[in-house]
């Protein structure tokens, strides 16, 4: 993770600052989980750093700007020829000095990234202006960014005292942690859990990142975000130290983009939950929730056995990960190849909106005897994927849905040989940006 060497173009020389947060920024990123006393003796050294860095050197001369991926963990420094340090504009600090000049600064300001190196953090100003770098570069290379989830989204995790009694015999059959890429199931002894990767998890991860740039992005803490990570992407190849827990958001209970180092109009969101994300819904993109573990149908109110209480899992390329990457593909393909404005004016939540409205297009809903709170956000649902919702019937009507075959408008939608589907019908449409088949949600008769 050099500022130089591993930047597309870079300076044939670089400025004393800028080669110590290089050193700092690595070190972080090589072993994101270092022993506490090591990140205490380099806070304490931090001062002798930069007061060195001040002796050596107060001007820099002519340097080129050094150009490189933010989203690899780079902090990107372009100073001017001759720059005098008594009026830097103080882009940023580390621990309580400015970046660029090493002064002290008294009034913290910008957004901390403590992900990326204990104690950074940066003003509006720059990172609008890393963030506006880093999507050239990404633009030239037809990549994105894909923010992940980890709960329910890539894997499942259960601590082994939740374990159902048809679930115990899952220890004995974990993977071995001396070959991760080889498993899918662990126990991780120390934190007293075991961790089920869902299907088809390393194939995603493998063709998303020919596609996108990709962060974690848990409310887990960070020590379980890290770990987590180290399953996922064993070799490092795909996250680095873009791993971001609940630990470095800046609301309590709510993920945002503003952590994250690149453009929203270029940012994908893949979550099982919606309301994580209250301010970016428009990049979302929802996935179906993966319960492997009994504890985690028991979360979410099922009374249902799970996958490994039933020794089941989902299908490996047409489940929900890889009904998403399709998705992915799509709007990757979509987004470079199909757009006739300038590239650097495209927005990826449009393209999102527009592949999502062709789903149900031409589908014409009735509702009938639906909770009203469930209803609302149906309706939302399939306007979204580009259904015409009405209150009554009439021949322009393709399906209703209901939960009773008794009602009248069940009755009718039977006898005009209408598609008769059950709630669940728009819910999984939704999950896999597809229409389902009719006769997979037929309604039954209440006893």
């Amino acid at each position: 993770m050099s500022l130089v060497t591993d930047s597309p173009v870079h300076s044939s020389s670089s400025d004393d600052f800028a080669a110590y947060l290089d050193s700092a920024l690595d070190a972080s990123s090589s072993d994101a989980s270092s022993e506490e006393e090591e990140e205490e003796e380099q806070t304490e050294n931090q001062d002798e750093d930069f007061k060195s860095m001040r002796a050596k050197r107060c001007k820099v001369e002519s340097i080129e700007e050094i150009q490189g991926s933010t989203s690899n963990g780079l902090i990107e420094h372009n100073i001017e020829a001759s720059v005098n340090v008594d009026v830097c504009t103080h882009p940023g600090s580390f621990g309580n000095m400015c970046i660029r000049c090493g002064e002290r600064l008294d009034v913290e300001s910008g957004v901390t990234f403590g992900y990326i190196h204990k104690g950074l953090r940066l003003n509006n100003d720059e990172i609008t202006r890393l963030r506006n770098t880093d999507m050239k570069n990404l633009l030239r290379h037809k990549k994105l960014y894909l923010i992940l989830d980890l709960d329910h989204t890539l894997l499942n995790s259960t601590q082994l005292i939740d374990l159902a009694p048809e679930e115990v015999h899952l220890i004995t059959q974990a993977d071995s942690l001396e070959d991760i890429s080889k498993g899918n199931l662990f126990k991780l002894e120390y934190m007293r859990m075991m961790t089920k990767l869902r299907p088809f998890v390393r194939a995603f991860l493998k063709e998303a990142s020919e596609m996108f740039e990709m962060y974690i992005y848990t409310m887990g803490d960070r020590a379980y975000a890290l770990e987590m990570s180290k399953l996922l992407d064993p070799q490092r190849e795909y996250f680095n130290a873009k791993v971001i827990s609940r630990d470095d958001g800046t609301q309590k209970h709510q993920k945002g983009l503003d952590v994250v180092l690149g453009l929203e109009s270029a940012v994908l969101i893949l979550d099982d939950t919606e309301n994580a994300w209250m301010k970016h819904k428009d990049n979302l993109i929802l996935m179906e929730r993966y319960h492997f573990f009994a504890s985690s149908c028991r979360q979410f109110g099922y009374n249902c056995k799970s996958l490994a209480e039933l020794k089941s899992d989902e299908n490996e390329s047409d489940g929900a990960l890889g009904t998403i990457l399709k998705v992915l593909k799509q709007v990757h393909h979509t987004f470079f190849y199909e757009l006739q404005d300038d590239l650097v004016d495209r927005d990826v939540r449009q393209v999102l909106k527009t592949i999502r409205s062709e789903v149900l297009k031409g589908c014409v809903l009735v509702f009938s005897r639906v909770v009203r709170t469930t209803l609302q956000a149906l309706w939302k649902m399939a306007e979204q994927m580009g259904a015409t919702c009405l209150t009554e019937v009439d021949p322009s009507v393709t399906h209703v849905v209901a939960t009773d075959v008794g009602t009248e408008k069940a009755r009718w939608a039977v006898k005009e040989k209408k598609h008769l589907v059950h709630p669940r019908w728009i819910e999984a449409t939704n999950y896999f940006w597809q229409k389902q088949p009719e006769d997979n949600f037929t309604v039954r008769k209440k006893q």
